[in-house]
């Protein structure tokens, strides 16, 4: 009798942790992050991720940007900010002033908020 409470309470153990591990997945994007993702991937990726342009100075992992008080050139990690240097350019990124509407650089920073997921 030991014996098979002992491998029923393992089979229950193994549940809930499955079921505690499904509970950690990411959630969905929002059709506004969503929008982001993809603009990111067409307008930012190619660099931020690949740098299949081979660029002797490697742009900054975007990564979670949100987390971190600042930008890794120091810059405060804020929405505005962030948003003027898409727009502005920076060092070797290019300027992408009048490539975004505003819904779309909304888009972006929601989807930069999400860590990259």
């Amino acid at each position: 009798m030991i014996r098979q409470v002992s491998v029923g309470a393992l089979v229950c153990a193994g549940f809930a942790i499955s079921a505690l591990a499904g509970c950690r997945s990411a959630p969905e994007l929002t059709p506004q992050e969503g929008t982001g993702k993809h603009l990111y991937q067409v307008c930012c990726a190619h660099c931020h991720d690949d740098n299949d342009l081979a660029l002797k100075k490697v742009p900054p992992d975007l990564h979670g940007v949100f987390k971190l008080r600042a930008m890794p050139s120091g810059a405060p990690a804020t929405d505005a900010e962030v948003q003027r240097v898409v727009l502005a350019g920076k060092g070797t990124m290019p300027a992408f002033t009048g490539r975004f509407t505003p819904e779309q650089m909304s888009a972006l920073l929601a989807y930069l908020h999400t860590g990259l997921r």
